[in-house]
């Protein structure tokens, strides 16, 4: 796979990817390393949680499933992030469909299947708002 996109600027700060599907979280880890990003990835919202109080990092992005072991939910997990890092944005996943008035605000929302082309827009449209993408042969 080769994602190439005009106007994107490298991502500043990690970004953390949570899924529980193996095969979904090495396809998402794949995309975000296409576009230049550094990317840690957890099968759970509990070790992603864990890593990001304790990082030396900083963090630009958070993308996470819904539905994912463990006793911290995706869901929470937004609204924790947005509120201890604001500036932090979040992508929430979910293969079911979720009521938007219960999704903490500012959330990017993708419904599973989500497209390589919604991944890559949400991710730009939360890390460089108001910059459009161009997608190029590559």
């Amino acid at each position: 796979m080769d994602i190439q996109w005009q106007e994107l600027q490298t991502i500043q700060g990690d970004v953390i990817v949570i899924e529980d599907d193996p095969t979904l979280r090495a396809l998402m880890v794949d995309i975000v390393e296409q576009l230049n990003a550094h990317c840690v990835a957890f099968d759970t919202a509990d070790d992603a949680l864990i890593y990001m109080l304790q990082a030396d990092r900083a963090f630009a992005l958070l993308i996470a499933d819904h539905g994912v072991p463990g006793t911290i939910q995706g869901t929470e997990l937004s609204a924790m992030v947005q509120q201890k890092w604001p500036d932090v944005g979040v992508i929430l996943t979910s293969g079911y469909l979720l009521e938007p008035s219960t999704l903490p605000p500012n959330v990017v929302y993708l419904l599973k299947p989500w497209s390589l082309d919604g991944l890559v827009t949400a991710i730009a449209g939360l890390v460089q708002p108001g910059v459009a993408l161009h997608k190029t042969a590559g």
